[in-house]
């Protein structure tokens, strides 16, 4: 069966009405027949009927054992980390994103927990990077918002064959060595599906390609192990940061039309990167389905596409430049977030990666020139269209320009 067919049909129909859609159950408790007797729920902090339809669709949808709704792609990120204790240490990708960044550096540090950042596209680098406190790899892949790729394989065997010295020198699951965890956002199950090739978490901002239309904040974890997902259900349950039925109502209905969205992402993203490769005020493409792209061959191993995002970087690397560009597009919003039906353009070393002090931006490839694109549905003839006519509009410095007209001769 097809993994179009095979979603639609692992939605459930309402054994209570045959409602072929799943109902919102907007309730705080459920009555029990006796006291620790019920139906399945008795809290809605601790489960929820939509809810739970959500968890193992998205479980079923990345091939794991458990999945744990949470109110955002953050709040997962912090119950992964939860996981760990004082003097533990992460390994994380270097090109991370800005809010991982912000979370692992200025709340986890001060509690004991350390992070090492390198480029994990480089598996020896990972390698190296581990210690005896090392608990947890992190990584993304494609990056934000670089679109480095990391092969995951190669980082799973590493991880289960690391030696892992803790506190109290008890792994947190049956699993040998450091648990790795893969940010699956920017590939989605659609195209990747990281738990069966190794790790031992996904997870999402469900904001972004699982919700699909911009319209909720979500996150999500998946593990491979029941064991470990027990461990995350704890935290989910012990700390609150639950996902209402509403929004657990639209994830499963953007989940609905996921494959068919991103394949559609997909392909105007590889046209758009062909058109941006050859225009004059671009320097670099930042894609991995062009064949040039150092991670081309480890994506296309691993995946069933390369993704909706594309990122470039201006000749003109300035942040004067890039503003100029992101606050001329028309049907390009300029907004945080990606992986809605509306094109997306961001500027990251002002937005997303804010945070990040400026040299260890720029040191893992965020330029202050860099864009990223967060291509939606619109027809790529439009867009294209769109792209073309800011980036004729930008100011261009006069030694840029003698380059660009030498390169026109």
């Amino acid at each position: 069966m097809q993994a179009t067919t095979q979603l639609i049909h692992s939605i459930p129909v309402d054994p209570a009405t045959g409602a072929i859609a799943v109902p919102i159950y907007q309730t705080s408790t459920f009555v029990q027949e006796a006291p620790g007797v019920n139906k399945g729920f008795d809290y809605a902090r601790t489960g929820n009927p939509t809810r739970a339809t959500l968890e193992n669709l998205v479980a079923q949808l990345e091939g794991g054992s458990t999945g744990a709704a949470f109110a955002s792609g953050l709040a997962a990120i912090d119950a992964v980390v939860k996981l760990l204790e004082a003097g533990d240490e992460i390994v994380a990708v270097d090109d991370i994103y800005g809010g991982a960044f912000r979370l692992f550096e200025q709340v986890y540090r001060k509690f004991g927990i350390t992070t090492h950042y390198v480029d994990t596209s480089n598996p020896e680098a990972v390698f190296h990077a581990l210690t005896p406190k090392t608990r947890l790899i992190w990584i993304e892949t494609p990056t934000n918002p670089t679109l480095k790729i990391t092969d995951i394989r190669a980082i799973a065997r590493i991880a289960k064959a690391h030696k892992y010295v803790g506190p109290l020198d008890k792994p947190l699951s049956a699993a040998q060595g450091a648990l790795l965890c893969v940010d699956n956002t920017f590939a989605s199950p659609a195209l990747q599906q990281p738990l069966l090739l190794g790790a031992d978490i996904v997870v999402h901002s469900g904001t972004k390609y699982l919700g699909g239309h911009s319209d909720l904040i979500a996150g999500l974890v998946v593990t491979a192990e029941a064991e470990l997902g027990q461990k995350i259900k704890f935290l989910q349950n012990a700390t609150g940061s639950i996902l209402g039925p509403q929004d657990s109502f639209l994830l499963i209905r953007g989940i609905e039309t996921l494959h068919l969205r991103v394949r559609q992402h997909c392909a105007s993203a590889r046209a758009i990167a062909a058109f941006l490769e050859n225009h004059p005020a671009v320097n670099k493409v930042f894609y991995p389905g062009l064949v040039k792209h150092p991670g081309h061959n480890v994506a296309a191993g691993q995946s069933k596409g390369f993704g909706g995002i594309v990122s470039f970087s201006l000749k003109e690397d300035s942040i004067d430049a890039a503003t100029a560009f992101v606050t001329s597009t028309q049907l390009f919003k300029l907004a945080e977030s990606l992986g809605g039906i509306k094109s997306l353009v961001s500027h990251p070393a002002q937005m997303t990666h804010k945070s990040i002090p400026a040299e260890k931006r720029r040191a893992a490839g965020v330029t202050d020139g860099l864009v990223r694109l967060s291509v939606g549905l619109e027809d790529a003839e439009d867009l294209i269209a769109d792209l073309r006519q800011a980036l004729d509009r930008l100011p261009v410095k006069a030694a840029t320009r003698k380059k660009l007209e030498l390169e026109k001769c």
